[in-house]
Parts: C-alpha cells; sequence; structure tokens
C-alpha cells in the first residue's frame, strides 16, 4: 500500500497546467466515446471489454505471470483489428454523429416557424389513426435520403393534410410503403425502408411500418410518424428509438421541438438530440 501511494504521490509531483489539459483532454475523448455509443448493443460489450482489461491488470500487476504476459502480448494485434469490425455499425454511427455535429448549433430559429408543416402531419397522423389507416412518414433531415426515394414513387407535392390521406388510403398504388417529407413537400411515396436490426425492439408485436420506421433512423438522422394499420396509435421515431402512444397535440409538440427552421418557412435545418430528451422539452413532463 506504501508502494502505491509513494508512486501517486511522485505523479501528482511532477503534474503541471500542460499534465492536466492532456489529462482533460484525454476524459473528454474517452466521455464523448461513451456517449456515442450509449443505448446501444456496443455497451454491453464494452462492458466486457473493460471488465477482461482491468482483470488483466490486476492479474499482470499483482503475480508474474510469463505465459500469459506473453500470449497477451502476442494476441493484442489481433484484438485492435478485430474490435474496429465488431463494433462496425456503432464506429459508422457514430462518424455520421460527428459530421452532422454543426447542425447542433443553431442561431435566431423560431418554432412558429414549423407549425403549418407539423400541424399537417399532426392533423394527417390524427384523421389517419381515425381511420385505422396505416401509414409510415419518413422526415427527411440533414442525411439525404435520395437512395431511398428512387425506390419509390417521385410526387413533389406539397405536404397537405388531404395530399397524405390520399396515399394512405387501403388499397391505393401508394399506400403500401413510406412517405419521405422533405421541408414541407412530399418527394415521394411507396419507398422502401430498411428494417431494423431488431436490437432494440422489446415489442415483439411491432409490425413493419415500426421496423422500417427504426431502421430508416438507425442509418440516419431522420424523423419517422408512424400510424398503426392494427391499433391507430401514433409513434415517433429517431436514433433508432421510438415513443409509442401518442395523440396529436403531443405529437405536433415532439416534431416542434426537433424542427426549427432558420431563414424562411421551411428553409432551414432540424435540431439535433435524443428523441427522448426533445419529448421531455416539448411536452413537460
Amino acid at each position: 500500500m506504501s508502494d502505491i501511494l509513494s508512486g501517486l504521490t511522485f505523479i501528482f509531483s511532477r503534474l503541471d497546467w500542460l499534465g492536466v489539459v492532456d489529462i482533460l483532454l484525454v476524459t473528454a475523448v474517452i466521455y464523448g466515446l461513451l456517449l456515442l455509443v450509449r443505448g446501444t448493443q456496443a455497451v454491453v460489450l464494452l462492458r466486457g471489454i473493460i471488465f477482461v482489461v482491468v482483470i488483466i491488470a490486476l492479474l499482470t500487476t499483482f503475480f508474474r505471470l510469463s505465459a500469459f504476459t506473453w500470449l497477451l502480448r502476442n494476441t493484442l494485434p489481433a484484438l485492435l483489428i478485430s474490435i474496429p469490425v465488431i463494433f462496425a455499425p456503432e464506429i459508422r454511427r457514430a462518424l455520421e454523429r460527428l459530421g452532422r455535429a454543426g447542425i447542433a448549433i443553431n442561431f435566431g430559429t423560431r418554432a412558429e416557424a414549423a407549425l403549418p408543416v407539423t400541424e399537417v402531419l399532426a392533423n394527417a397522423a390524427q384523421r389517419l389513426a381515425e381511420r385505422r389507416h396505416g401509414g409510415l412518414i419518413v422526415i427527411e433531415r440533414q442525411v439525404g435520403l435520395k437512395d431511398y426515394t428512387d425506390t419509390g414513387v417521385v410526387l413533389d407535392a406539397l405536404a397537405t393534410v388531404e395530399v397524405l390521406l390520399q396515399i394512405f388510403y387501403p388499397n391505393t398504388p401508394l399506400h403500401d410503403g413510406a412517405v419521405i417529407l422533405k421541408q414541407d413537400r412530399v418527394v415521394a411515396a411507396a419507398c422502401i425502408m430498411p428494417l431494423t436490426s431488431g436490437e432494440n425492439i422489446t415489442d415483439r408485436q411491432m409490425g413493419l411500418r415500426h421496423r422500417a420506421a427504426l431502421g430508416i433512423t438507425e442509418v440516419s438522422d431522420a424523423v419517422a410518424v408512424v400510424i398503426s394499420e392494427e391499433t391507430g396509435g401514433i409513434s415517433v421515431a429517431h436514433n433508432g428509438r421510438m415513443i409509442r402512444r401518442l395523440d396529436a397535440a403531443r405529437l405536433k409538440n415532439i416534431l416542434t421541438a426537433f424542427y426549427r427552421p432558420r431563414g424562411g418557412l421551411f428553409g432551414g435545418r432540424w435540431r439535433v438530440g435524443p428523441l427522448a430528451a426533445k419529448e421531455k422539452e416539448a411536452t413537460g413532463d
């Protein structure tokens, strides 16, 4: 114990302001990485890796294990190569978030400017829910959805309640699939969305529309509004997470909290943030 205390005393005695900055930078990087993988399957794997590293550090510190140390020294390069393969989806999503980091800075925006399009979406979702007509509306943000737009029928129509109701009317040619909305226009309908991997699904009765909503929000920064054909429930998905059992008022509040146009009625950008935080901000819960 005395050796450990003397070692710590020696380290702190040599610590200057540059060393403090160095430690703070390393801490910030580690904290940022933890935030990027929070809520993903990578957290479980990360816990396992940390547990193994701690055990190995304790064994190699207090015991002379020559063979074990040799094994670690020779397997470490393979581990460094395998980690990016294991965490490939999380790394891709993290890099996408870093690439979109600039849009989190949003000055001089007004929530009132988003009211027309949020009212259209809220009213259309409410009327679809009352009629038990299923629907999936994907709202494009900073990440383009052209690959998915090309899978559907291009419309380029003004987003209105009547247009959305007509698209999702049962047995019409465009009702099966997703509508992609960009700013205040319906870009395309009957679009095919990727399905979620299933890691975040707790309700095994969740239908294809909900899985597609989670899937597109896992691979992009889009916001998806889902209306269930079976229950008439309204849900919102973002960043691979979903809030369910919404009404028109709460849906409008959530979308308004996400949407902060800049420099015009619909010419701005969407704010970025965890869905649960935005929903809490919007509803005041």
